[in-house]
């Protein structure tokens, strides 16, 4: 059932109203204010029943969603955060300070399931209405990243380590007998693996592996002829992905790096510090003058050039206007025109170019790399970095709600300038005037 929002405009004269308390000169509470809740509420209304137990308010879990990107914390974080800043509450639409805790940080992610990634897209949308006609640029400009996912560097020997846990777990829960549990032999294994890069260790540890892939593949066997039909229904996902394991090539195309995290690839985009990197691929579009990021989306590690058109049919669909123009760098190569937006790809100019065209030019392809320090502020500040929530799915969430995020951030630093800027003038009007008395008091006493 859907929760009941707080009501703002009552005056409580019991307690102290928050809309009164706080300053409301700060970027926060003005941000709190310019955001449409009612778009929420009318948006995610359809994902509750009109009967049963309520659930907590809509703006409520929006904002805590918002609140989590925006200042780069965990679930568990910005719950006990909520108890302790009046402004994050004023943000919630709360009346008067609360000394409880909004809800459990699991209500979180119910929510995030619940809306799905079409609901964080709605969330992006808003953030995106909030920067008006500044979001509706003719050019726009566009670039991929790495969106890491948050498991460990793999290798054939944890996803062993992984295989053999996992059939003893299952055979403890179903009360399987095994042959042998091979605990002692594991052990000894894994101490071969240490320094094996040495040359004089490599081909123990390499012997070693082999071992540990034979036990692995022994316990698999063993648990699937000896469990019933509801447990292998129940562990199919397992079972498919351990033998996809085992039987995985090192020149395989669609490998499997993580157990709980299938749809992890490998990606490698010529990084010096990074060589590989084990997530998905992320587009982002940003406007080209003010830099507002008006498309975010999951491309599952295609090819940049082909993500070009769903890329740009967002971007349409979220401001509603088509670019003119999309400044993109070599790895976009290809197409040349997609629909009505032209693709403005680096190449060297012609020979019978003339010098402002080559200017002109010049100047477009270089504004392409003031989408480079925005990628970092994504990552480095979004949450962008490393990616917490499980599944394709938590993918899709994370990168809109990051993206939605940096631009309400840029929303609250307008917002910041826009009074620092005022009261410097009220500033610089009153030492004016001060200056005007003085001045009037001295040409009187002379």
């Amino acid at each position: 059932m859907k929760g009941r929002s707080c009501n703002q405009d009552q005056i409580n004269l019991l307690q102290a109203n928050l809309r009164y308390m706080l300053n409301p000169k700060a970027p926060l509470y003005q941000l709190a204010d310019s955001i449409d809740w009612d778009y929420f509420e009318q948006e995610f209304s359809g994902y509750y029943i009109d009967f049963g137990r309520p659930a907590k308010p809509i703006r409520l879990m929006v904002s805590l969603l918002i609140l989590k990107q925006l200042y780069s914390i965990s679930d568990d974080e910005v719950v006990e955060a909520w108890t302790q800043n009046p402004y994050f509450q004023y943000f919630s639409g709360m009346d008067v300070f609360q000394w409880n805790f909004p809800c459990v940080s699991s209500d979180l992610t119910h929510f995030r399931n619940r809306v799905g990634a079409a609901g964080a897209e709605k969330i992006f949308k808003n953030s995106i209405n909030i920067h008006g006609r500044n979001a509706r640029e003719k050019e726009v400009v566009i670039d991929s990243t790495v969106m890491e996912k948050n498991i460990t560097f793999p290798t054939d020997v944890k996803l062993y380590r992984k295989i053999i846990a996992r059939c003893r777990k299952i055979a403890e829960d179903e009360s399987i007998s095994l042959r042998q549990s091979y605990l002692r032999v594991e052990k000894k294994l894994l101490l071969a693996q240490r320094f094996r890069n040495h040359p004089r260790n490599w081909k123990k540890a390499r012997s070693a592996e082999k071992k540990l892939k034979t036990i692995a593949g022994r316990l698999l066997r063993e648990i699937e002829r000896k469990m019933t039909e509801q447990s292998r229904a129940e562990n199919t996902p397992f079972l498919v992905r351990a033998e996809q394991v085992l039987s995985q090539k090192p020149s395989d195309q669609q490998k499997i790096y993580s157990l709980h995290e299938s749809e992890v690839y490998c990606i490698s985009k010529g990084k010096d510090q990074k060589r590989y990197e084990f997530g998905t691929k992320a587009s982002n579009v940003l406007t080209k003058r003010v830099g507002i990021i008006v498309g975010a989306m999951n491309i599952h590690n295609q090819f940049d050039g082909h993500s070009l058109p769903v890329a740009l049919e967002q971007t349409e669909r979220l401001t509603k206007r088509r670019p003119k123009v999309a400044i993109v760098d070599r790895g976009y190569r290809g197409e040349k025109q997609i629909g009505t937006t032209e693709i403005a790809i680096p190449k060297a100019p012609g020979k019978r170019s003339t010098n402002y065209e080559k200017q002109k030019a010049r100047q477009r392809i270089q504004r392409q790399a003031v989408i480079e320090p925005i990628i970092g502020h994504l990552k480095s500040d979004h949450r962008m970095l490393r990616n917490y929530l499980k599944g394709s799915i938590g993918d899709d969430i994370n990168i809109l709600l990051a993206a939605a995020a940096f631009n309400y951030k840029k929303r609250l630093r307008q917002l910041k300038s826009i009074f620092v800027s005022l009261g410097l003038w009220f500033k610089y009007r009153l030492n004016w005037i001060k200056g005007c008395l003085n001045t009037s008091q001295i040409v009187l006493a002379i």
